[in-house]
């Protein structure tokens, strides 16, 4: 192992979006009222939920997210195509959640993604949702140079959400992430690439807006909870009991908690239940090998 400290860094940020995903979709579309009624203030990875999930079960964060990283991994040069294959293999399992706004796209996917994402745009009238921003994060831990880890970033988000929101939170969320690899202390990179969006005026202060899968409102929570939170356990928790876009949100917030605590900091209660496990592990060192251009 070259470097030991960068591959804790790369499977914390795959292990941590699973996290906050599989604790987090327990509690998805309820209230924090209702989570405190139900569980109190839940801790712990039980499933169950509106998609009744096993204990351990990931989501579509997750699996898309794993899409992405695969797809880069087979083509880095090229990987849209890979990553759509993969898509459209884990679409035909029929899993059990799938955003509306990717179903739309996947549903009118004719050989042409970025046709695909328009026409679905146009249709609903939006396509500012958080689907794109979930699964991004592979494109910062695989590639070094900023230039190609942004192109991919872009290019993945560009697939199914038209919106060009969605792709600018993509590539904030994905700066941030090459800060942490880097080493970089969290609050810094936070405060570094917010600098200039529309998201510098909210970090300081509660979001006040609903945690729901609007890509602007997601991320706003999300940089919230990295800001707010001591530490990983905190990120992902306080995830769950928002309710709303609850597996999505920890997703998103677990990633770049995962990179900056690593991979060891995370507690075993948490790891080792997850049931992609085996599958998180391959790909993070795939993606570490892929780093160094092993």
């Amino acid at each position: 192992m070259k470097d030991d400290r960068l591959y804790d860094r790369i499977k914390g940020g795959l292990y941590g979006g699973a996290i906050g995903d599989a604790l987090g979709g327990t509690t998805e579309f309820m209230t924090p009222q209702e989570i405190r009624a139900k569980y109190g203030y839940l801790k712990e990875i039980i499933g169950g939920g509106v998609w009744q999930l096993e204990p351990g079960e990931v989501t579509d964060d997750t699996m898309m997210t794993l899409g992405v990283a695969e797809g880069i991994l087979e083509n880095p040069a090229a990987p849209m195509e890979l990553i759509g294959r993969k898509f459209m293999e884990w679409y035909e399992t029929k899993p059990k959640d799938i955003g509306n706004i990717i179903r739309r796209v996947f549903e009118h996917y004719k050989g042409d993604w970025f046709e695909a994402a328009a026409r679905t745009d146009q249709e609903l009238g939006r396509s500012g949702g958080n689907g794109s921003l979930m699964r991004c994060l592979p494109a910062a831990l695989a590639y070094s140079n900023l230039s190609e880890m942004e192109r991919v970033t872009k290019m993945q988000s560009d697939m199914t959400h038209y919106d060009k929101r969605c792709s600018e939170a993509c590539l904030i969320y994905n700066r941030i992430a090459a800060r942490l690899l880097r080493g970089e202390e969290i609050r810094s990179a936070i405060r570094s690439e917010v600098s200039g969006t529309e998201y510098e005026a909210y970090i300081e202060e509660k979001p006040d807006c609903e945690p729901s899968g609007y890509v602007v409102h997601t991320f706003r929570w999300a940089l919230h909870l990295l800001l707010d939170s001591s530490d990983f356990n905190e990120v992902v928790q306080q995830a769950a009991n928002l309710g709303g876009d609850s597996d999505t949100i920890g997703a998103i917030a677990g990633g770049l908690a995962g990179i900056y605590s690593g991979y060891q900091a995370i507690p075993s209660a948490y790891s080792e239940v997850l049931l992609i496990k085996d599958h998180l592990d391959d790909v993070s060192m795939r993606l570490y090998r892929l780093r160094l251009g092993e």
